[in-house]
This record gives C-alpha cells, structure tokens and sequence, in this order.
C-alpha cells in the first residue's frame, strides 16, 4: 500500500503529460489548416501569424482553433520593430534570449501600434527582417 501511494504523484504527473501533449496536438492541427491560406505562416505558443500579399493576420492558438484574430495592412504600417524586454533591438546585434519579446508595428496614421508576441529572439529576428522587405516592397510598389 505505501508503494502505491508513491507511485500516485508519478501516475499523476503521466496523465497530465499525455493531457499536455494531446492539448499541444489539437492546437497544432488547428494551426496547420489555418496557416494553408497564406503565403507565410508561423506558429508559436502565444500568438500565430500569417502573412497573405499585404495583409498579416494574426491571433491566439486554442485547441478550437485561432481565437481573437486582428488584421491590418502592411500600406498602414509605418515601422517594425523587434523588442527585447521592452527595449528595440537592432536586428544586426541579437541578444541570445529575453523575457519579453515583440514584433511591434507602428501605423503611420495613428499613434496605435501592435505588438505581436514570439518565444523566441531568433524567430522574431527572421519575421522582422522578412517583414521589413515586404513593408519595404510595398511602399516602392506605392511611389512607383
């Protein structure tokens, strides 16, 4: 009897694992036919982001699906900045990790910007720069 009941925190902790991953599962597949509409897509554990032409979506992962998606055009966006810790990064000098990281988009229409969450300096890097050259493409395609 004693060694049953040390087994049943491990017992536990197996189930909320297999809970876990089953959980993590159901988010993914969500993702993956949500990221089928776009050019590019990534997924990521506290937001998801899609990139279509000029227009980026993006929302929160739920095991039902994509749940308070937002959208706006990249004609709107002014700037895009990586944050680290709520400091802007330059994108040539990456630090190797940080607690709070952001792409933030500045409107030039307003004073609004969003800040979409990533997990990680190096992936949040890659959207920045690919981000960049598209704002940078669209607003050529505008002047020309």
């Amino acid at each position: 009897m004693e060694r049953g009941l040390l087994w049943l925190p491990l017992l536990f902790t197996f189930i909320w694992l297999a809970w876990s991953g089953w959980n993590e599962y159901q988010k993914v597949e969500a993702y993956r036919s949500w990221a089928s509409q776009f050019d590019q897509a990534k997924y990521d554990i506290y937001a998801v982001l899609g990139q279509k032409g000029k227009e980026v979506t993006w929302g929160k992962p739920t095991r039902k699906g994509i749940i308070n998606l937002q959208n706006f055009s990249l004609k709107n966006v002014q700037a895009i900045q990586l944050l680290v810790n709520n400091q802007v990064i330059n994108l040539a000098e990456l630090p190797d990790k940080g607690n709070k990281i952001f792409l933030e988009f500045r409107f030039s229409q307003s004073n609004n910007s969003t800040k979409i969450p990533f997990t990680e300096v190096d992936l949040a890097a890659k959207w920045a720069k690919y981000l960049q050259q598209e704002l940078e493409r669209c607003q050529q395609s505008t002047t020309n």
